[in-house]
C-alpha cells in the first residue's frame, strides 16, 4: 500500500518546493523557462550538425575530417590566392616601371609604399625600429641625414649590396681607422680632436683649437675640411646634431679611438627585386629622402 505524500507548498510564493531545505531556506520547485529550454535544444542540435560537418573530435592522427573538408590551412591558402590576385594587377606595372615613373603614379606609388611597409615590418623594424626610428648604432630614417645618399636610387643600391658585408663588392664600406687602439694618434691628440669635433657640433668657430690640425691630417680627407661629410665615403656630417653612436664627447673619443664598424644584410640575397624596389620607396616616403 503506497502512502500518499502532500506537496509541500511554498507559504509566501505559492510554489511547489523540491523538499530540499538549508537552513530553514527551502529550494523552489520552478520550471525553466519555455525560451531557456529551445535555446538549449537548438544549441544542442547545433552542435550536432556542427561536429558531422566541420573537424571536431580528436582521433588518432588528428581529428575527424568533417563533410565540408574544410580546413584553415585551405582558408589561408585562398586568402592568399586573392591577395596575389589583386597585386598581379600591379605587379606587372610595378616591374616595367622605374622609380621616377613609380613616384608620379598615385596607384603604383601606393602599391608600392604599403608593399614596403609591410616588408619593413618583417625585416628593418628588429633594428632601425617599427616606426624607423633608429636607435644607438642603427640609423633614424626619418630624418635627411644620410651617410650614402638619400635619394631612392641611393636607398636601394644600400638596402641590395648592404654594409660591410663579405663577398660582396658593390657593398657600402666605410673605413675609419681605430686611431687610438692602433695607435695612430696619442691619446692627447685624440682628446684635442675630439674637443675639435664637439666645437664643430656646437657650431663653434674651431680654428683656434689644437685638435684643428690633427683633423685636417687625419680626418678631412673623408668628413671633409669643413667636418660636413662626403656621402661617397659613407663618412657622417659632424657638424649638425645627429650622431649614431652618441654625440657626448665620451661617445666621441669612443668613436675616435676605437672605430665604429656597423652592419647590415646585403637583401638582394634575401628578398626578390620587386620587394626591395618597394622597400626603398618606403623607406624614401619616410620623411628623410631626398
Amino acid at each position: 500500500m503506497s502512502e500518499y505524500k502532500k506537496k509541500d507548498i511554498d507559504e509566501i510564493s505559492g510554489v511547489e518546493t523540491t523538499g530540499h531545505e538549508w537552513d530553514g531556506l527551502k529550494e523552489l520547485n520552478n520550471p525553466l523557462p519555455r525560451w531557456w529550454v529551445w535555446v538549449f535544444l537548438v544549441t544542442c542540435i547545433w552542435s550536432l550538425w556542427y561536429f558531422v560537418v566541420y573537424p571536431a573530435w580528436p582521433v588518432a592522427g588528428g581529428a575527424t575530417k568533417g563533410t565540408s573538408g574544410y580546413t584553415q590551412f585551405k582558408e589561408l591558402a585562398a586568402s592568399q590566392a586573392e591577395i596575389i590576385a589583386r597585386q598581379q594587377v600591379y605587379i606587372e606595372k610595378f616591374e616595367q616601371a622605374d622609380f621616377d615613373k613609380v613616384l608620379n603614379d598615385p596607384a603604383l606609388y601606393s602599391f608600392a609604399t604599403a608593399g614596403g611597409a609591410a616588408a619593413f615590418k618583417d625585416n628593418c623594424a628588429t633594428c632601425h625600429g617599427s616606426g624607423a626610428e633608429g636607435s644607438q648604432g642603427y640609423p633614424n630614417l626619418n630624418d635627411d641625414d644620410w651617410l650614402w645618399g638619400g635619394k631612392v636610387e641611393d636607398i636601394y643600391t644600400t638596402l641590395q649590396h648592404g654594409i660591410r658585408v663579405h663577398n660582396d663588392y658593390d657593398t657600402r664600406t666605410s673605413q675609419m681607422p681605430a686611431f687610438g687602439k692602433e695607435g695612430l694618434l696619442k691619446t692627447e691628440q685624440i682628446n684635442d680632436v675630439v674637443d675639435y669635433v664637439v666645437a664643430l657640433k656646437g657650431g663653434h668657430d674651431a680654428a683656434s683649437l689644437q685638435g684643428y690640425d690633427i683633423f685636417q691630417q687625419n680626418c678631412a680627407s673623408c668628413h671633409g675640411a669643413d667636418g660636413k661629410g662626403l656621402r661617397e665615403f659613407g663618412a657622417p656630417n659632424l657638424t649638425d646634431a645627429i650622431w649614431l653612436y652618441g654625440g657626448k664627447r665620451a661617445d666621441i673619443y669612443q668613436s675616435v679611438f676605437y672605430s665604429r664598424a656597423g652592419m647590415m644584410p646585403a637583401w638582394k640575397n634575401r628578398l626578390d627585386e620587386n620587394t626591395i624596389r618597394q622597400l626603398a620607396i618606403y623607406v624614401h616616403q619616410l620623411g628623410g629622402g631626398e
